[in-house]
């Protein structure tokens, strides 16, 4: 995982803190015991998750992968024969 760049965008920092904001929120209401808190902090993390979607929507994530042909990798990792 260290070769690429999981997780390292601005649409997967955006996403992550809106949710941790909201988990917050969350659990700082659970504490207080106050149910409209705790279910609004939900609603932030909801939230969170859709922003960091979107923004990926956008082009703010890490572009996805190309698919190597199987043809292609079986060739590259064959061992020559000895002769």
């Amino acid at each position: 995982m260290a070769g690429t760049s999981h997780g390292h965008t601005p649409a997967a920092w955006t996403g992550v803190i809106i949710a941790f904001i909201g988990f917050c929120v969350s659990g700082a209401f659970m504490v207080l015991a106050n149910p409209l808190g705790f279910w609004a902090g939900l609603v932030v993390v909801a939230i969170g998750g859709v922003v960091g979607l979107a923004m990926r929507a956008a082009g703010m994530g890490a572009p996805k992968a190309a698919h190597r042909d199987l043809a292609e990798v079986i060739a590259a990792n064959q061992v020559p024969a000895k002769v």
